[in-house]
């Protein structure tokens, strides 16, 4: 299959062109050590995320990078709003974007949602950091998509994405 017709091409050139620098081969290799490594790279997340659009399951990086961000808010005002909106995408039953987590965790967030805290959401995304490296995470370096990076990386004997 040429990267003209093949569909997870496409779909990662879209998303690559968003990317203001490239990825280089150092940072993809990196990717395998650990899921930490992954998802606390410079791109890690985005191509981690294209990924998960594969297997319809991109709300998990989604939640989980809105979850960091969650943690860094530090008026009461807007991490009020804020949680309102990772519950109403997230955590409500038939949510849009709906995580799987089990009921207590569920349960715990129903409770504190009206007076949030920094830490309101842990416990869910520990649980979907969970979820992404026992289950996503070994997929997606095994898959076709990930061996193809890393390969078209090595192949053009540099040090960044071409093209």
């Amino acid at each position: 299959m040429s990267p003209n017709t093949c569909w997870l091409c496409k779909i990662f050139r879209a998303e690559e062109n968003g990317i203001s620098s490239k990825v280089s081969l150092e940072e993809v290799l990196q990717w395998s050590q650990s899921f930490e490594k992954l998802v606390t790279s410079k791109y890690g997340p985005m191509i981690y995320k294209t990924y998960l659009k594969t297997e319809h399951s991109d709300e998990n990086i989604e939640f989980w990078l809105a979850c960091e961000a969650y943690k860094k808010i530090t008026s009461q005002r807007k991490r009020i709003s804020v949680a309102r909106k990772l519950f109403t995408s997230y955590i409500q039953p038939h949510a849009p974007n709906e995580i799987n987590i089990d009921s207590p965790a569920r349960k715990a967030i129903i409770r504190n949602i009206q007076e949030p805290t920094q830490s309101c959401f842990d416990e869910a995304q520990r649980i979907i950091y969970m979820h992404m490296e026992r289950d996503s995470y070994p997929r997606f370096l095994e898959s076709k998509f990930y061996q193809r990076l890393k390969h078209s990386l090595q192949t053009n004997g540099n040090n960044s994405m071409v093209n």
